[in-house]
């Protein structure tokens, strides 16, 4: 009896020690407005008020506060997931841990309302621009190319039939360029990262020879290009919101013509100019996937050595990024607008700038879940 006694003022003892410990950890450590892990915005302290605290609002921003900052916040997630794989849990956060370390995100199919709403919208815009080529493709994830490296049983919705039923409601002058077909004739290659939920640079140059077909150039041969490896250090995104640990890192590829020409690349909102399009520094950084563009800008104006005569159009997501390097031989002067950041009218803008050709490229995932895309139709007031 002594004995059980003495064990459980053990126990109670070093379990006292434990939270003191945690308790004083959590004084001690500065709070972080960021996250390089989960590659994040952290919760802030909330402001107390007795309003808030009576109606609940405090409590659980409190909370969501104290779980984003307590001490040692990446050793504790690490080692949750590590246990989690230990009994054989295959999801985290929406993400799956596939067969030979590959992250797949889950993908939900969106009501027929909300798929409706976005080719509305593209058709209005198509409609307020006519004379204007415009080339839809919408890039399905790794889960649809590779769906043998899902966990058993995982619940993904059909993409090629969403794909499918897109196709079958834009109007019949909006070309659709299938990425999937160009995607799967490959798919013996690295088509995407391991730990990010984008194409490689490999998967964005068999879509670029895709789209060749559709806006009326000829793709240049993958062996026109220098393979480089900018960094064999990457974690992305799928990695961060995961919290699944102990992968290996993925390589990004920079694909740069054997056969180099000058170009400008305007930050138009932030009035900044250079000449390439790679911010190198981004590799120092969490996002190395931003040393394509340096990430997401509302409006970027690319003015190449390409046919002067030709401008193009891009309406994108972070997809797009890594492949429109591809298309600067074929156009004099590109446009790249994230309707996400984009605050002008986007038919204002293509009648101003006389425009040949558009593309409008997302991810399927982004483009229903992002209600952006909802804007490219919107006029001036």
């Amino acid at each position: 009896m002594r004995r059980l006694v003495k064990s459980n003022s053990l126990i109670g003892l070093l379990l006292l020690f434990y939270i003191g410990g945690i308790s004083l950890a959590n004084m001690l450590t500065p709070d972080k407005s960021f996250s390089d892990t989960e590659n994040r915005v952290l919760e802030k302290r909330p402001d107390f008020s007795l309003r808030a605290l009576t109606s609940g609002q405090f409590t659980s921003d409190y909370e969501r506060y104290a779980t984003d900052q307590i001490a040692f916040r990446n050793v504790w997630a690490g080692m949750k997931t590590d246990a989690d794989r230990a009994i054989g849990k295959k999801e985290s956060n929406g993400v799956f841990l596939g067969k030979d370390g590959q992250l797949m995100e889950r993908y939900t199919s969106p009501p027929d309302a909300e798929l409706e709403e976005r080719v509305e919208a593209i058709r209005s815009f198509d409609q307020a621009t006519p004379g204007l080529r415009k080339v839809v493709m919408l890039v399905p994830t790794a889960a649809a190319l590779f769906p043998e490296k899902l966990p058993a049983y995982a619940p993904v919705g059909d993409q090629l039939a969403d794909l499918k039923r897109i196709g079958g409601l834009l109007p019949p002058d909006i070309q659709v360029a299938d990425a999937y077909s160009a995607l799967a004739a490959e798919r013996d290659k690295p088509l995407f990262y391991k730990t990010d939920h984008h194409w490689t640079t490999k998967g964005a140059y068999y879509a670029y020879r895709e789209l060749g077909s559709k806006l009326g150039f000829v793709p240049q041969e993958e062996s026109s290009f220098r393979i480089d490896v900018a960094t064999d250090e990457f974690y992305g995104s799928l990695y961060s919101k995961s919290g699944f640990r102990r992968l290996q890192p993925d390589h990004i590829q920079l694909y740069v013509p054997k056969q180099e020409s000058p170009l400008k690349v305007s930050y138009e909102e932030e009035g900044r100019l250079t000449d390439s399009l790679y911010e190198k520094e981004k590799l120092d950084e969490k996002d190395k996937y931003a040393v394509f563009l340096g990430g997401n800008e509302a409006l970027v104006r690319i003015v190449t050595e390409g046919p002067p005569e030709k401008k193009l159009l891009i309406v994108k997501d972070s997809f797009a990024n890594s492949l429109i390097p591809f298309l600067t031989k074929h156009y004099g002067e590109i446009d790249v607008v994230d309707l996400r950041y984009f605050t002008g009218s986007l038919p204002d803008l293509a009648r101003e700038r006389g425009y040949q050709d558009m593309l409008i490229l997302y991810n399927i995932k982004t483009f229903f879940e992002d209600p952006s895309i909802l804007n490219v139709s919107e006029e001036s007031p």
